[in-house]
């Protein structure tokens, strides 16, 4: 199929953006690499009758360092992330997942923030955001807000931004010392989406004990999964394999995964165990390597 007619418009800033956007509200679609919202067209499950190209307006690709955190605008291409020197340095784990985001022809023309804004569970930036503590700046021609990453996803497909609003900007925390990092996800096929993943941030004190730990799940329900309490259990001990198996154990009796055409809930439940226990201790195993 061929998607359905709309008008094309392609501003050179972001305050021309935004005013089409307030304009249009619902109507419009902001287009930046085009790697779901085209296919979605295509299929008519998207209508959009004003599509907005956001590829002529330079001010939104960057990565930058400002206040201890590490700033990316949303028309970074993935590739430019992946290759980014400041990222593999202050943001280790957002480095290791752009490798496994689909193949590397996609990675050259999607974008950072239109991969989070999309919200597909399946996404590894959505659970890594969440990881890290990230928090995304929306703006429309009204103004701006800052929002969380874990207060940002609300379903499938569906996040905190308004009809009149867009992403702009990610703010990721720079890694302290100390701190491990690991994602895990397991696909049928290379480069398909993941059936389940684990994203994990970990810390080690001065005597080799936990000072944080944050265990976030994707692709297992319609928004990234914070395990929570389940892992909070860790502060303060030593971070054995049995004590991990056994915080994996309980954050894993807590999802609600369902069943699809890639995978079933049960299965699910396998990998959420075997995917999360090999994150934690691979985090671990680095925030040791980083301790020394």
């Amino acid at each position: 199929m061929k998607p359905a007619s709309f008008e094309y418009v392609a501003p050179t800033t972001l305050d021309q953006a935004l005013e089409r956007l307030a304009e249009h509200g619902f109507e419009a679609k902001v287009i930046a690499g085009g790697q779901s919202l085209i296919p979605m067209m295509n299929f008519r499950l998207a209508q959009p009758s004003v599509l907005i190209d956001l590829n002529k307006i330079a001010e939104l690709s960057y990565i930058r360092l400002k206040d201890d955190e590490l700033r990316i605008g949303a028309m970074t291409r993935h590739v430019q992330v992946e290759r980014d020197a400041l990222i593999a340095r202050h943001a280790p784990l957002i480095h290791e997942a752009m490798t496994k985001i689909a193949t590397p022809q996609i990675r050259n023309r999607g974008t950072f923030g239109g991969s989070i804004a999309h919200a597909d569970p399946a996404a590894e930036l959505t659970a890594v955001t969440v990881a890290l503590d990230a928090r995304f700046r929306l703006q429309s021609a009204g103004g701006e807000r800052w929002v969380p990453a874990d207060e940002f996803f609300f379903g499938m497909f569906a996040t905190a931004l308004g009809p009149d609003e867009m992403l702009v900007e990610a703010a990721i925390p720079v890694a302290p010392e100390r701190t491990g990092y690991a994602l895990e996800e397991e696909a049928r096929r290379a480069h398909d989406f993941a059936m389940a993943g684990a994203a994990a941030v970990t810390a080690l004190d001065e005597g080799g004990k936990c000072s944080a730990a944050r265990l976030v799940y994707f692709s297992i329900g319609d928004v990234p999964t914070d395990a929570g309490d389940a892992v909070a259990v860790l502060i303060g001990k030593e971070p054995t394999p049995d004590l991990i198996q056994s915080v994996v154990d309980t954050a894993a009796d807590r999802l609600e995964p369902s069943d699809d055409i890639h995978a079933t809930a049960e299965f699910r439940l396998h990998l959420a165990r075997v995917l999360g226990r090999r994150a934690l201790q691979r985090a671990f195993e680095r925030a040791a390597v980083e301790a020394n």
